[in-house]
């Protein structure tokens, strides 16, 4: 079944209810069908448009364009669905409100990022200002010199035109009109996304990957170090809590990879791979906000 054909799959209770009712039976079905580990391929992109369309919205209304930025883990990909979506169902005006703040978040200095970020840009000042003057400035010399009071009015613009035009109402009628739709009884929905689920050729590799990244937080970090060492991990081996290091005595996993036996240390701040023989460090990785760790 290619992309294309895949057909957009509403539950009967859901399709009978209200906008919301639809837009969020949507999401319901989404949502299960990745808790299936169908990917994105797997999934009509009419689906998909609506559901990160929905995604988008939520977000803003909770805490701006800010927050809809901080709460997506790609956006190339993300503001492509949106942009999609709002075009196709007819959100003229949320589209472009969409492409005017994605334009000027993405000129922002780290100054202005994190004053934004902050919410502390807006001033008494500045608040009267338009978001019409917002744009003619950022036209006139490619960049916003107070970015963040800018985007603080774009936020402000979404607000009111959230009240204005009717985007919910317009993604559960575009989502109620779509070709091929599939409207299923909560039992036949199982059926379908098992029947999908069984034609997968590499679930078995989808559902260790899918374990690997649900396993303790030790074992994840420990993973990253040996992807950055580029060491194949094989087994963590057991934790030590009397650990020296550094004439200090702390928590200390050991474990091996197809290189040899190498111990973990983690200080909430950073994690390093260790030889413990030499104790030269291999890998290190840095956490960042939600716990997350990147490559130092």
């Amino acid at each position: 079944m290619t992309t294309h054909h895949i057909p957009v799959v509403l539950t009967a209770a859901g399709a009978a209810g209200n906008n919301e009712d639809v837009v969020g039976d949507n999401v319901s079905v989404v949502n299960e069908m990745y808790r299936s580990l169908l990917n994105a391929e797997e999934i009509a992109p009419n689906a998909l448009r609506s559901y990160f369309a929905d995604f988008y919205l939520t977000q803003a209304l909770d805490g701006g364009f800010a927050q809809y930025v901080f709460m997506t883990p790609d956006r190339a990909e993300l503001d492509g669905y949106i942009r999609e979506g709002l075009e196709a169902m007819g959100a003229k005006a949320h589209l472009e409100l969409f492409n005017r703040s994605a334009a000027l978040y993405d000129l922002l200095t780290e100054t202005e990022l994190q004053d934004y970020l902050e919410d502390g840009a807006t001033t008494e000042e500045n608040a009267g200002d338009s978001a019409e003057d917002s744009r003619e400035v950022t036209a006139a010399d490619g960049h916003r010199a107070d970015g963040a009071a800018a985007m603080e009015l774009l936020d402000a613009e979404f607000e009111d035109l959230f009240e204005s035009e009717d985007v919910t109402g317009l993604n559960a009628d575009w989502l109620r009109n779509q070709p091929c739709l599939l409207i299923l009884t909560e039992q036949e929905l199982a059926a379908h996304i098992a029947d999908r689920v069984a034609q997968i050729p590499d679930m078995e590799e989808r559902l260790a990957e899918e374990e690997r990244e649900n396993g303790p937080e030790f074992e994840l970090i420990i993973r990253e170090l040996c992807d950055v060492a580029g060491h194949e991990l094989v087994k963590i081996t057991m934790g030590d809590p009397n650990y020296e290091h550094n004439g200090e005595t702390v928590l200390a996993w050991h474990f091996t990879t197809d290189q040899g036996e190498f111990i973990m240390i983690d200080d909430d701040e950073e994690a390093v791979m260790i030889n413990p023989q030499t104790q030269e460090i291999l890998a290190t990785v840095e956490f960042e906000l939600d716990e997350d760790f990147v490559e130092a």
